[in-house]
């Protein structure tokens, strides 16, 4: 158990010293905000650049590995809108919305330094390749379904063109695209980027996850849970149990992946929503409290569920 401890704390340590600071305004909700924005617009990018272009594709996407993940992904997200319609009598909006809460899990900001302190940096490159088409495709998904339910249909052809422009334009994928800018640069000149370089980035990246969460922190002060608990229930059993759950199944049982890749999916799945569901409700106007109050109360209660997944993975 200790151990476990030792593993998870540190970083809800500092996710509680960013929500204990911005709670008793010892930060401005605008100084949160901007390093909120320079983590996800500079250094999480830069982060995800360095690590893409150092990443050994071959190893590392495991088409096992990615289905398991994913799978499980719209499964809850599948389980969600089903759901939010069916038992909770939500519009087909709110549902949508709902939905993305059970799809989005924070696989960056808590999945990746909770993995590494517990299996190490060489235990990442399967969360990395996890990552490298986590927020293209989910947002994709979520917003042509969302669009496709405000439009009941009509107009799909531009509805994703719009979203995948929108995607591209994202500062995280960006950095992605970036990462296997610089891997073809490599592969084509046999030069690698100069030291300099490789150390500038190093410094940034070393940011990005102490930053985001601290900011992260700071921003769920903000929210409350209030009402609609019945939701808020299903979106955090979805992302925090059925989700890690279908994606062990497949991971162990079906694709019999290696402990560094079942590690990987595992912990990419066990994680909350990320504060990225709330913004996509706020986008649409749809199911902003359920998606707020999820946030917070799954990023709480999962301090208990990864340690449960700590302990069941090899």
């Amino acid at each position: 158990m200790s151990g476990l401890v030792n593993v998870v704390l540190p970083v809800f340590l500092v996710l509680g010293f960013g929500y204990l600071a911005a709670w008793r305004r010892l930060i401005s909700e605008a100084a949160i905000d901007g390093v909120m924005r320079f983590a996800q617009t500079f250094a999480i990018p830069v982060l995800l650049a360095r690590s893409i272009a150092k990443l050994d594709l071959g190893a590392s996407y495991d088409a096992g590995l990615m289905v398991s993940f994913y799978v499980g992904a719209f499964v809850a997200f599948g389980l969600g809108i089903a759901l939010s319609r069916l038992w909770l009598d939500r519009t087909p909006v709110d549902a949508a919305a709902i939905g993305f809460c059970c799809l989005f899990s924070n696989a960056l900001l808590l999945g990746i330094p909770i993995t590494e302190r517990a299996y190490g940096h060489d235990a990442l490159d399967g969360n990395f390749a996890i990552i490298s088409i986590h927020s293209p495709l989910l947002f994709t998904a979520g917003i042509l379904t969302m669009e496709a339910t405000r439009s009941r249909g009509a107009g799909l052809g531009t509805v994703a063109v719009n979203a995948i422009r929108g995607v591209l334009t994202t500062p995280m994928v960006i950095g992605i695209l970036c990462g296997f800018a610089i891997r073809g640069f490599t592969a084509l000149t046999g030069q690698d980027l100069p030291e300099p370089g490789w150390a500038a980035i190093d410094m940034v990246a070393r940011a990005a996850l102490p930053a985001a969460l601290f900011a992260l922190g700071g921003v769920l002060m903000r929210y409350k849970p209030a009402g609609d608990g019945r939701a808020i229930a299903m979106v955090t059993t979805l992302s925090l149990i059925v989700h890690p759950a279908v994606a062990y199944v497949l991971a162990h049982w079906v694709f019999h992946l290696p402990t560094a890749g079942l590690r990987s999916v595992v912990m990419s799945a066990a994680m909350a929503p990320g504060v990225n569901t709330y913004i996509f409700a706020n986008m649409y106007g749809a199911a902003k409290r359920v998606a707020a109050s999820s946030v917070l109360v799954a990023t709480a209660l999962s301090v208990l569920t990864i340690w449960a997944w700590l302990a069941i993975l090899p």
